[in-house]
């Protein structure tokens, strides 16, 4: 059955008018991502007085050639950190996330569109006639109340025009929280393989430190048997002795706690990946076999806040309260929704499709708020004040994020001073350790003399191992804290190399 000319017309008329007008009016603020920084804080990351780190290059765009931890050259910390992204719990929660917030997104996004419905009853109702004013007539029999059968089949359609945007800031909010759990799902994968390098960096340099003990254990023990040869040769007395398997002692309980520290970061490097300590053995990752890169491209300010994951996240934060203060806004304006319904009624199944059982209707309806106590004036100061707590979020996050690689560029630059003292000083307290035991062999020297000598010894060598232990660590969270964008580069390499071919 044919709907009404004029009415359709007429609907068709007023849905047109009422789109064009809703097109072009979206109340609230347009976002605006911040301006990067400009000035001395746009071209370098060191306070006046830092230590200077040699070896970093600060550029523009920084990138490596592809997963950054392949430059330190070690398989066993490549396989350890894939493993990671694919088998932790971490990972999973953050893709989790992201899944959530991006399927929001689309349940935003379809309310935008028009709504259909279909709809279908079947019910038996007896009619009370007296309820319509028909009470029977006078001389005949009463009249009952007829029973009947009604079935239904339709359907609904509806439509918010979004006079004044609501819906669509509301998108756009959706959209930028989807954004947000990208970024944060990036800050997750960037943090884990972060931890992992870092954990591997600990296990190599405790590992360092216990060989390093293990061989001064092993001198002390020369020097015992030195001690007792010149006992057995008349040399020294048998109290000696005594000193020699003090210092033994001592360095001998040098190594539990190492041990412990060693166990420790291990099963933390299986928590990493994923796995528990029973079920998974960490590398036997070594400071010898960890190649540190020559030179570390270092983004600069200007670059990293478009680069670093907490950054974009923080800054898609502020797009979503930006957009809320929109959604906020629409609320105090008039709204209007369109509806239409087409029913086939009918008390006979097999009549219900007939023309003469269509039914229709068409509804415009406006709805303006008039008096709300304050309500939606008050909703949309808060909004206003979220987006201005977001604005000052990121602006600290930004802050942290140049702080934390200052931190670490200052770190790097002490360390490769310590490095090249402490490299010095164990060659010196190798050096001195030598001419004692020797002196002590042919019976020129006191034993006391070796004994100090061992002590510098012992710790110019544990110092050494720690200082280039903190390197390796430092430049891993340099990498990290510098946010080098490894799965683009990971991503690129495949489609260049398709390229070419």
């Amino acid at each position: 059955m044919p709907l009404p000319t004029r009415p359709l017309i007429a609907a068709l008329a007023a849905t047109a008018s009422a789109l064009a007008l809703g097109a072009c009016t979206t109340v609230g603020p347009n976002f605006k991502a911040p301006a990067g920084p400009t000035g001395a804080a746009a071209s370098g990351y060191a306070m006046a007085g830092d230590a200077q780190a040699t070896g970093v290059r600060l550029s523009p765009d920084a990138r490596t050639a592809g997963p950054w931890w392949q430059a330190f050259g070690s398989p066993e910390l490549d396989s350890a950190i894939r493993q990671g992204l694919s088998g932790s719990p971490t990972i999973a929660e953050a893709r989790a996330t992201l899944e959530r917030a991006q399927a929001q997104l689309g349940a935003v996004r379809g309310a935008q569109a028009p709504q259909v419905d279909a709809n279908t009853s079947a019910q038996r109702e007896k009619i009370n006639l007296a309820a319509f004013g028909f009470s029977g007539f006078p001389g005949l029999p009463p009249l009952s109340n007829p029973e009947i059968n009604l079935y239904q089949v339709g359907g609904t359609v509806s439509y918010d025009l979004d006079l004044f945007g609501g819906k669509k800031r509301a998108t756009e909010r959706a959209a930028a929280q989807a954004e947000a759990a990208t970024r944060q799902a990036d800050a997750a994968y960037l943090t884990l393989s972060g931890n992992i390098a870092m954990q591997a960096m600990t296990i190599a340099s405790l590992r360092g430190q216990i060989a390093e003990v293990q061989a001064i254990v092993a001198d002390d023990q020369r020097v015992i048997d030195i001690v007792r040869k010149a006992e057995a040769a008349g040399g020294q007395a048998h109290s000696a002795i005594s000193g020699g398997v003090a210092q033994l002692a001592e360095d001998q309980a040098l190594l539990p706690p190492l041990q412990r520290q060693l166990d420790a970061a291990r099963h933390q490097m299986a928590l990493l990946t994923g796995n528990a300590p029973a079920a998974w053995t960490a590398p036997d990752f070594d400071l010898a076999r960890l190649a540190a890169p020559d030179e570390v491209p270092v983004s600069l300010p200007s670059a990293l806040v478009r680069n670093r994951p907490d950054i974009l996240a923080a800054e898609a934060d502020l797009h979503a309260a930006t957009a809320a203060v929109g959604v906020a806004i629409a609320n105090q304006y008039p709204d209007l929704r369109l509806s239409a319904m087409w029913t086939q009624e009918a008390i006979k199944p097999e009549n219900i499709f007939k023309g003469s059982a269509a039914a229709w209707d068409l509804l415009g309806g406006v709805s303006a708020p008039i008096f709300h106590g304050g309500t939606l004036k008050a909703q949309r100061q808060a909004a206003e004040a979220d987006a201005r707590i977001a604005l000052a979020r990121y602006q600290q996050t930004v802050l942290r994020a140049f702080v934390q690689v200052s931190d670490v560029l200052s770190d790097l630059g002490s360390d490769q001073q310590a490095i090249a003292s402490l490299t010095t000083a164990a060659k010196a307290a190798q050096a001195s350790a030598n001419d004692t035991q020797n002196a002590l062999r042919l019976g020129g020297g006191p034993l006391v003399d070796v004994i100090e000598a061992q002590r510098t010894l012992s710790r110019a060598r544990r110092a050494l191992v720690e200082a280039q232990g903190r390197k390796m660590s430092d430049l891993v969270s340099l990498y990290a804290a510098t946010a080098t964008d490894w799965r683009t580069a990971e991503a690129q390499a495949p489609a260049a190399a398709a390229k070419g071919r």
